[in-house]
């Protein structure tokens, strides 16, 4: 009676995971879908400089994702299905699917942490290389660029030690925004991206937490189907007439086969 109501607790817990996990595993992928080919990031992306090392950061990080979220929502439907049909087989292929989603999550929050800066350092090390190149030349490709970027951050140069940034500006930023000592690109470009990572790392913190759950509950849920698989067979004869000289009396046996969740009484040569 115990395991049952033990198993009805955990089945009713990773249903509610599950769901959550789900939930989580899309809003992976509408994030990376978002930060794919949201205009912020493509910008800085598709401008063509060797030293572009954000690019890298971009793809990995869409990629990433996608795989992730895929991994989650799969974890999510076996572990759903599991738990309705108890199966020891579809419970350990989700315990598998939340152990490969945990073990790429963790490394990415790693990441993170150790390199917290990297993502806004390389979006604004892009920004200062076409700076300085509108700034020494005239070049109107670069020029084009750069005012792409002021349009899209609603911000206007940025504070130069050389003085010499008002004809830059003046050419590059839009109508009225020239000369506005407030909208400082790197400034613009860091805060962005600050608010944007901090959500990142917001979600990474509580797809952690609900995947380690679901580990936990999975685990739990294939132990709990394997012993009350064993408990079904105790207590439980077949009820057999001897024909060896035992005038007719009934023998009980034990079963060769075991009924999951029966009630009903083998008799004579019926079997589970």
């Amino acid at each position: 009676m115990g395991l049952r109501c033990g198993m009805k607790t955990i089945k009713c817990q990773l249903l509610v995971t599950s769901l959550c996990v789900m939930l989580l595993g899309l809003s992976i992928a509408t994030l990376s879908t978002v930060t794919h080919y949201g205009p912020h990031f493509t910008l800085i992306r598709d401008i063509s400089l060797e030293s572009n090392s954000y690019r890298v950061i971009h793809h990995t990080a869409f990629y990433f994702g996608i795989c992730i979220s895929m991994t989650l929502i799969l974890a999510a439907l076996l572990g759903s299905v599991a738990m309705v049909r108890e199966s020891q087989s579809l419970t350990a292929m989700g315990f598998f699917c939340f152990a490969l989603a945990f073990c790429g999550l963790v490394p990415a929050a790693c990441w993170r942490y150790t390199h917290s800066t990297e993502v806004e350092e390389s979006m604004m090390d892009v920004y200062d290389l076409v700076y300085e190149e509108v700034r020494r030349n005239a070049s109107s490709f670069r020029r084009h660029e750069l005012t792409a970027i002021h349009k899209v951050f609603l911000c206007c140069g940025k504070h130069s030690p050389f003085g010499d940034t008002t004809n830059v500006e003046s050419k590059t930023c839009p109508p009225g925004q020239a000369n506005d000592a407030g909208q400082d690109c790197l400034q613009e470009i860091q805060f962005f991206l600050k608010k944007h990572m901090d959500f990142v790392t917001t979600l990474l913190g509580i797809t952690i937490g609900f995947t380690v759950y679901g580990m936990i509950l999975t685990s739990f849920l294939w132990f709990s189907i394997h012993f009350s698989s064993n408990l079904d067979r105790k207590g439980k004869y077949i009820l057999r007439e001897s024909t060896q000289g035992l005038g007719g009396r009934w023998l009980f046996h034990r079963p060769a086969c075991s009924c999951l969740h029966c009630e009903e009484v083998c008799i004579s040569t019926m079997h589970c």
